[in-house]
């Protein structure tokens, strides 16, 4: 299982420089520390994850040195995510992970522990830099990533996800916890901006919402949906048209409103389709 997850991981971070949209302006987690960077998807069915998320999110695909099960999703020819066919063979929970930049993941992952989280795997050491898996004192799942970023990191960041939302029991206990993670709120230059806004905890990078942080989870559930976990949001220009496209290639809606819709892929991936327009 650890293998899977070393190779997993990859994915987070793993971009090919000879892409078309790259840039040689390198961007490094020490620029942009605390913020969303990559999101990662585990599945099981390769051919059926590809066929789901280019229905529903007009993807397409580029393999990766990793091997045939490993792929990022291009979004108009941007990379948007990572996704990793190896759920059933290392038995490993099918889900999306946000990644945060920061300056170590080494440092990161002793904080986490230190704060009474817990560190799943790593850090582990790739070409472009270094990652850990981790899961915050309440069990949400979240990764870290130190080193070079996707080229083109500013389009990706105001392409797809939307942002990343903490389904959680209490916001602001996990807004100190990571706050404290990952230097959120801090005087350094680059840094997060944390506020309260309408009931949640809002994190900013650049001017962009980025992340948020609600409370109403509950520890003890058994349905991942109510148990604290990390939502990815994608943007769309259609939330109704992603909705019916999820039913038609064997996915399923498990709520949908004007301006967003939570959605469930064929292998049980959750994650939710928000409208442009009322980001």
């Amino acid at each position: 299982m650890a293998a899977g997850r070393r190779e997993q991981d990859a994915t987070a971070m793993n971009h090919d420089s000879r892409h078309p949209t790259a840039t040689a302006d390198v961007v490094s987690s020490h620029h942009v520390f605390g913020a969303p960077c990559w999101v990662s998807l585990t599945s099981r069915d390769q051919e059926a994850t590809e066929d789901f998320y280019g229905a529903v999110l007009g993807w397409e695909w580029k393999p990766l040195k990793l091997g045939e099960r490993f792929r990022v999703a291009l979004a108009d020819g941007t990379p948007v995510a990572g996704i990793a066919a190896v759920a059933a063979m290392w038995q490993m929970a099918v889900a999306w992970t946000p990644y945060f930049a920061v300056p170590s993941a080494d440092e990161a992952a002793a904080r986490v522990q230190e704060r009474g989280g817990t560190l799943a795997v790593g850090p582990l050491s790739f070409p472009p830099g270094r990652a850990a898996l981790l899961s915050d004192r309440d069990g949400a799942t979240f990764g870290v990533w130190e080193g070079e970023l996707i080229a083109n990191w500013e389009v990706w960041r105001r392409a797809q996800p939307a942002f990343v939302r903490l389904h959680t029991r209490d916001a602001f206990d996990a807004a100190i916890f990571y706050g404290e993670v990952l230097d959120w709120a801090t005087e350094r230059p680059d840094c997060c901006e944390v506020r309260y806004e309408g009931g949640e905890v809002v994190l900013r990078s650049g001017g962009d919402v980025v992340a948020r942080i609600e409370s109403g989870a509950l520890g003890s559930a058994p349905d991942p949906a109510i148990r604290p976990h990390w939502q990815v949001h994608f943007a769309v220009a259609d939330v109704a048209a992603c909705a019916k496209a999820a039913e038609v290639h064997g996915g399923s809606v498990l709520s949908q409103g004007a301006a967003e819709a939570v959605l469930r892929d064929p292998d049980g991936a959750q994650f939710t389709v928000t409208s442009r327009r009322a980001r």
